[in-house]
């Protein structure tokens, strides 16, 4: 159930990438592609008093998985958006513990 949020990357960007990345995340992860979502934030982002640039940042929240899998996963999704010729993108993982996880109201 990994869940990407894109921020300083557009959507069309995104959408150009996403079957293929969708793909190759869900091989790392060993599950279906439709565990996965996708939202691109579009924000304004002010330094200084001046609207700037949002410089290229991806969430990932997620059931940790190990070291191995994480590093997999962040080096195929930083392949991907580089593609798009963005010169770099930082990428963060958010675990998500399982005794606090609820579906419809009930713990899963």
């Amino acid at each position: 159930m990994p869940h990407m949020i894109v921020r300083g990357i557009s959507v069309p960007q995104i959408q150009a990438i996403s079957a293929a990345l969708i793909t190759e995340l869900a091989d790392v992860c060993s599950c279906g592609t439709d565990n996965f979502m996708l939202e691109c934030l579009q924000v304004v982002s002010i330094f200084q008093g001046e609207i700037c640039t949002t410089y290229p940042f991806i969430e990932v929240g997620w059931f940790e998985r190990g070291q191995e899998v994480r590093d997999a996963y962040a080096e195929v999704l930083t392949k991907h958006i580089l593609s798009l010729g963005i010169p770099e993108v930082e990428i963060a993982f958010k675990v998500y513990r399982e005794d606090s996880y609820y579906w419809n109201g009930k713990l899963v």
